[in-house]
């Protein structure tokens, strides 16, 4: 793989489910060299659908939650709301809690520090990491996955697309 960041459609991307197979044996090695069972919580849609898979590849038995960012995002008003907004479903108690935080792209860290902030809504966990299946880089606060998938820098305006099929294969394109 080349360190060169690709322009949009000049580089062919990994398969984004062997980036999910990478992702999967580092929250793995990770969860299992600290003997942790963390409750995860998927940011909709594309870390949901991440979090769903890892939760039961993982085979854990402790509590899956999802959440919706669009409320605390500081660019909220240049943004507006999603299309589709989907509610945050936490049925779990967050305070005292190990999370694991899953989300498909991290880019600029916005959306991270947003779902912090929906986290802590509900209580103050013991811990929080972060799992991506993809980093582009190009961080505009301090954020950083403790399990990413794949490091693969894109520069804007170009962006990576997580899509899933009807049999819930991922597929992640350059737009």
């Amino acid at each position: 793989m080349s360190d060169r960041p690709p322009e949009a459609g000049s580089e062919r991307l990994p398969d984004a489910e062997s980036i999910y197979r990478s992702l999967l044996e580092q929250v793995r090695a990770g969860l299992e060299a600290e003997s942790r069972r963390p409750s995860i919580i998927g940011v909709h849609s594309g870390g949901a659908w991440i979090a769903e898979r890892l939760q039961r590849d993982l085979g854990l038995a402790t509590p899956l939650g999802f959440l919706s960012s669009a409320f605390h995002r500081d660019d909220y008003g240049a943004r507006g709301l999603p299309e589709n907004i989907k509610p945050t479903q936490i049925g779990f108690e967050v305070a005292g809690a190990d999370i694991l935080l899953v989300d498909d792209i991290l880019f600029t860290g916005r959306t991270v520090r947003a779902a912090l902030n929906e986290i802590f809504d509900y209580g103050r966990p013991a811990r929080v990491e972060l799992a991506v299946l993809l980093d582009r880089g190009h961080r505009e606060l301090p954020v950083a996955a403790r399990y990413v998938g794949l490091d693969r820098p894109l520069a804007p305006p170009a962006a990576y697309v997580l899509s899933m099929d009807t049999h819930g294969r991922l597929r992640l394109e350059v737009e």
